[in-house]
């Protein structure tokens, strides 16, 4: 009987032992390919990028963080946590009305601009850490935070080209601001719409042919056929003029190039900041030439847009789901005929 027993207990023992080594090896949360974070023996570890990075117990939730890049302001601003901001490079570009009543009332400072920043004054704040990405360029200014003890945090959440795993960094700040429920609410929120969404443009009846982005000088700069871009169009049930491509970055193209493929294309979409088809022309006058320009749709990604702020770039980078939402709407309106759009807006 006791040998038995003994057996027994050595069986659940093994057992044990193969789940604990198999969640110690899986335990890592994949935000994406590029960025993955977990919490042990009280440590937070993440491998973001080429950096990594293990914050001891009581070094998080950050209670002071700076943000030296606008679009992480839209985390913070979707997980309520505005007033840890004590400042933000180049404010100007950040749409948040309660981030600028903030900066207004001088709760956050302004610490420089994205040409160059006030590292003195940033010393001075002593925040808990640094957010941005990383800028080869200004490596002296991170090693100059660092040497003062300050903990500059690199993220890649620009590079991300599926729409749900840049969503997915609010986790990450959710486990920096002591704020994980919280995330992991607003992830599986945005999530589900998403999905949901995906699901209801497969309803659509027809798939309209799509163009993209808009010429700088003599460049069309062409998103690549597996960029966020890319992917929204093919989420939304429409076809990408370059869906076949394999690149995650821009292409750049002629305008004849361009010309040679746009036969057939219905819209024309994140056509830059144009105010009307007439400003467009001034600009180049070669759009002319294009049938989507005559008797398509075009659409720019300037429905919530203030001055140099667009919030497409800051709670869009956050709510992939209002992001599809306007894409079906746009290529499908009959799905979704009360919906106005959010983000996009429809040139005349």
């Amino acid at each position: 009987m006791k040998q038995t027993i003994l057996l027994l207990f050595t069986v659940i023992a093994l057992i044990s032992c193969k789940r604990e080594q198999k969640n110690s090896s899986s335990d890592w949360t994949h935000l994406s390919n590029r960025t993955q974070f977990k919490e042990h023996d009280g440590i937070l570890e993440i491998k973001s990028g080429n950096f990594t990075y293990n914050f001891k117990s009581g070094q998080t939730p950050f209670k002071k963080i700076i943000l030296l890049n606008a679009s992480m302001a839209g985390y913070i601003s979707e997980l309520g946590a505005e007033n840890l901001i004590v400042g933000v490079s180049s404010p100007e570009y950040i749409y948040s009305d309660k981030i600028q009543n903030l900066l207004k009332s001088g709760k956050i400072q302004n610490v420089g601009s994205e040409q160059k920043y006030d590292v003195e004054k940033i010393i001075s704040m002593k925040p808990d850490a640094v957010f941005t990405n990383y800028i080869a360029s200004f490596d002296n200014a991170y090693q100059l935070l660092k040497n003062n003890g300050i903990q500059v945090v690199f993220l890649d959440e620009y590079m991300e080209q599926l729409p749900l795993e840049k969503t997915a960094y609010i986790k990450l700040f959710g486990e920096f601001l002591g704020k994980e429920k919280e995330a992991e609410a607003k992830y599986e929120e945005v999530e589900k719409n998403y999905n949901q969404l995906k699901q209801l443009a497969l309803k659509a009846k027809d798939k309209p042919v799509v163009l993209a982005n808009e010429m700088y000088g003599d460049v069309w700069y062409l998103p690549g056929g597996k960029t966020s871009v890319a992917n929204y169009i093919t989420d939304a049930n429409a076809s990408y003029i370059m869906k076949d491509n394999k690149e995650e970055k821009s292409l750049t193209m002629s305008f004849e190039e361009v010309y040679a493929k746009s036969a057939g294309v219905q819209y024309w979409v994140n056509a830059g900041n144009h105010v009307s088809k007439k400003e467009m022309l001034v600009t180049n006058p070669f759009y002319a030439k294009l049938d989507v320009f005559n008797k398509g749709k075009i659409y720019t990604v300037a429905g919530k847009e203030k001055q140099k702020a667009n919030d497409f770039f800051e709670s869009g980078a956050v709510r992939a789901d209002l992001v599809l939402k306007d894409y079906i709407r746009i290529f499908h309106p009959e799905l979704l005929p009360e919906y106005q759009l959010t983000y996009m807006k429809e040139l005349q």
